[in-house]
């Protein structure tokens, strides 16, 4: 049996003040930062003691369920209109919106070699379904509407797409293969510098507004240590480097 010694009885009460002081922060995360925001929670937990507890959906989604009271502290959405929606109808910390990345679309497909380096497997029109996310709900999928529009494909297309509740849904409907190709995050298919499966086109910036995505403390987080550090986690290097990691601009 170890004895109890004075140095472990302090390791003991450090343990315990630490312990105290850590808390839990419940985060709405738009579906396209999933990858991202799994990998900052490793680091925020190893870094601050906090625990993150993080549900993922659509955007336009989770505007509905916090103005119906929801338990989210922080908010990290997919665009920048509906945290500041949220901030005109006095439901955030005054102060507290933010950009913590800025989204990229792609062209996706589990096949490799399906999609070309330039996208011109859209107009050959060689493909029964293309997914998309609701693009009243989820801004990837807006982006992806405004990109077709731009490309003169939309009527082309019509019939042939398969909408996702969500941009988490919609890259299911390639990777399962219920639809050979569709627009997804970058970040869903991208780590370190390269498309990690299947083949993709990074759909040109022009094409689409920019997707701005904002982080809010929400007004339930305002007493929370988990909410306020985790704001202030995401604005430090180490969140940075993740999001860059992930295809994200900042």
């Amino acid at each position: 049996m170890t004895a109890f010694t004075p140095r472990l009885a302090a390791l003991a009460l450090l343990t315990l003040a630490f312990g105290a002081q850590a808390d839990e922060v419940q985060v709405a995360v738009a579906s396209n930062f999933t990858a991202p925001i799994q990998a900052i929670a490793e680091s925020f937990e190893k870094d601050t003691g906090h625990k993150l507890v993080a549900a993922y959906g659509a955007t336009g989604q989770f505007y509905t369920q916090i103005k119906n009271g929801a338990p989210f502290e922080v908010f990290l959405a997919a665009d920048d209109t509906t945290p500041a929606k949220l901030e005109q109808e006095g439901d955030i910390m005054p102060g507290s919106r933010f950009t913590y990345a800025v989204g990229t679309l792609a062209l996706w497909s589990a096949k490799p070699g399906y999609v070309d380096a330039k996208g011109d497997v859209l107009k050959g029109n060689d493909y029964q379904h293309l997914s998309i996310a609701n693009p009243k709900a989820a801004p990837y999928g807006l982006a992806a509407t405004q990109a077709l529009d731009k490309l003169g494909l939309t009527e082309q297309v019509k019939g042939k797409i398969v909408e996702g509740q969500n941009i988490s849904q919609a890259y299911q409907f390639v990777s399962t293969g219920n639809a050979e190709l569709g627009f997804v995050a970058l970040s869903q298919i991208y780590k370190d510098g390269k498309v990690t499966s299947g083949s993709a086109w990074i759909v040109p910036a022009n094409l689409y507004a920019p997707i701005k995505q904002d982080a809010v403390l929400l007004n339930k987080g305002k007493d929370n240590a988990a909410a306020k550090a985790l704001v202030a986690y995401l604005k430090g290097p180490k969140a940075a480097a993740i999001i860059k990691s992930f295809g994200y601009e900042l």
